[in-house]
């Protein structure tokens, strides 16, 4: 029934999409019947009428029913298969929609794992990047959905009760319809899915009294989530992720002139501001530094402390973060973390690469050119403002003693096995232990070692974190964790947190865009729109419209964003 073509009210392609890509032959060939019965129509004839393209093309394939069982696996075609899958994408101009349609259509669940990984060895990225990359549109959104599927029907739902609830109002047909449909097939697979990934129970998240949400509450951990974990720490290691910035060095660049625009924009009576922003925040921050210096040898004058004096609010703290050097802007964003809060500190402190973290303390200390005010050293600083073992994980992360490279195998098991012995030591044995390997290691090299641990324990670490530890020790083991997971998706979900709710967390928000705009912005916008069904550029737009009169910061945080996804 849920399935059904509204009348003259569109086409509900995310209902079609969430239930054709999830139900197994059985539970179609059921659906097909039952619409027949209580619409006397044919659901194909419907769904031929109502969508077009490739997407209707797939629909009718998955609407067939006619998927490989899943203990069917065609062993001599999997590296086929995922050589055609490649072929039809990745390695041409253009995409092969057919090839896509016929083996994500037809191929067992089983078959397809194997695909997919295979597919990872041949393209060096996952099947979800490619389709990311070479499709659009509905038919992209339907492809993704089988694939995550094929992953893991459980997570795939645990998603969808997330985005349903997520936000001002809840999808509550969505909400209703998988509540439902999944209530006696694997809802607390769902369940221990929906905790692994957003670190909240699904009935927290529910907050509403209703017999019909009941089926979410029973149940402990089961077996298929450390399995999921497992699979997710895999993707992880073997996906090579190219990073990208959305600031690039401006083509046609000339510091003399840009110096000389920018005197003029703050010259005289009132100060132009779009001249200001449009050299800034298109400019790399080399080419800056470059700016620097021609305004300071060709006008005498202090660019920085002429910024100062013609801007002001959120807008000046922005456009000073860009022309600081990104030694500069860290120290002063340390200074002010120390300052307000841990939580800002570790933002700062996680993402630095060691050699980075121990020329910065070098500068930090003796750089003419760096304010009086962060003279003190960075080991100082720390041990004056946190203590126990929470400055002691610090003062290890400050030292950059943290090695850099790929993953060594002949330590994976040996790293994984300390981590597994901690889980049942005592408290202070355990954050040693931990400290040992998550504050050591390269993150290639953690990646295969925290794989390895749900092997030994049948848990994921994440899940051991937050469980057994507390306070500021568990934010700051969780937040490496979730750095050498995905990164990009770690800054993602802090921008989300920097913008959502009343009011703006502007500090986070600018700290993130300037910090990581030459670096991996890039990567974080398209992990942004994945998690919450909405572009950065988008949220940007409306989260920073209080308090932003002239439209100004705005309009500068928009140019650092790079574009609309």
């Amino acid at each position: 029934h849920n399935c059904r073509m509204p009348l003259g009210g569109g086409t509900d392609e995310k209902c079609l999409i969430e239930i054709l890509a999830s139900r197994t032959n059985e539970q179609i060939h059921s659906l097909v019947a039952a619409y027949k019965d209580a619409y006397g129509r044919e659901i194909e004839e419907d769904i031929i009428g109502d969508t077009s393209g490739h997407f209707k093309k797939m629909l009718v394939v998955l609407l067939q029913g006619t998927r490989d069982d899943d203990n069917v696996v065609h062993t001599d075609l999997v590296e086929e298969d995922a050589q055609l899958l490649y072929a039809a994408g990745e390695e041409q101009w253009g995409t092969d929609e057919a090839i896509f349609i016929m083996v994500l259509g037809n191929r067992s669940v089983t078959h397809l794992q194997l695909v997919f990984d295979e597919y990872q060895k041949i393209a060096e990225k996952s099947i979800e990047d490619s389709i990311k990359s070479e499709l659009s549109g509905d038919f992209e959104r339907l492809m993704l959905a089988v694939v995550q599927c094929i992953r893991s029907r459980p997570m795939f739902f645990a998603k969808h009760l997330y985005k349903s609830m997520k936000g001002l109002g809840t999808a509550d047909n969505t909400l209703i319809r998988i509540m439902i449909s999944r209530s006696e097939i694997d809802m607390l697979d769902i369940r221990e899915c929906f905790r692994l990934r957003y670190e909240k129970s699904l009935y927290t998240m529910i907050q509403v009294p209703s017999s019909m949400l009941k089926p979410c509450i029973a149940g402990e951990f089961f077996p298929e989530a450390a399995q999921i974990a497992y699979k997710m720490w895999e993707i992880s290691a073997m996906t090579k992720v190219q990073l990208r910035g959305t600031i690039v060095p401006y083509a046609d660049f000339d510091p003399a002139s840009d110096a000389q625009d920018l005197r003029k924009a703050m010259k005289g009576f009132g100060t132009d501001e779009d001249t200001i922003i449009n050299i800034i925040a298109r400019r790399s921050n080399a080419q800056r530094q470059d700016i620097r210096q021609a305004f300071k040898s060709l006008l005498g004058r202090d660019l920085m402390a002429d910024l100062k004096s013609e801007l002001s609010k959120n807008l000046c703290r922005l456009i000073m973060g860009l022309m600081m050097t990104p030694a500069e802007f860290d120290a002063k964003m340390m200074k002010k973390a120390m300052e307000v809060s841990e939580t800002h500190f570790l933002q700062v402190i996680l993402y630095w690469p060691s050699l980075y973290i121990m020329v910065f303390c070098f500068v930090h200390v003796y750089d003419p050119s760096i304010p009086k005010a962060f003279k003190k050293s960075l080991e100082d600083a720390i041990r004056s403002d946190t203590s126990g073992h929470f400055c002691r994980i610090l003062v290890s992360l400050a030292q950059g003693a943290r090695k850099e490279g790929p993953a060594d195998m002949t330590r994976v098991a040996e790293d994984a096995q300390t981590l597994a012995n901690a889980c049942n030591a005592d408290s202070d044995e355990m954050i040693d232990n931990f400290m040992s390997v998550l504050c050591a290691r390269s993150f290639p090299h953690l990646r295969r070692v925290l794989q390895e641990f749900v092997k030994c324990t049948n848990k994921d670490i994440e899940q051991i974190i937050k469980k057994e530890l507390s306070g500021d020790v568990k934010n700051v083991f969780y937040a490496i964790v979730c750095s050498v997971k995905n990164q990009p998706s770690y800054f993602a979900d802090r921008l989300y947190k920097a913008m959502k709710g009343l009011g703006t967390d502007d500090r986070a928000l600018i700290r993130i865009m300037v910090s990581r705009s030459e670096i991996d912005l890039f990567n974080i916008r398209k992990e942004f729109k994945e998690t919450h069904d909405a572009s950065l550029h988008e949220f940007i737009q409306v989260e920073t419209l209080v308090g932003d009169t002239s439209g100004d910061y705005r309009k500068t945080l928009l140019m650092l964003c790079g574009g609309e996804d």
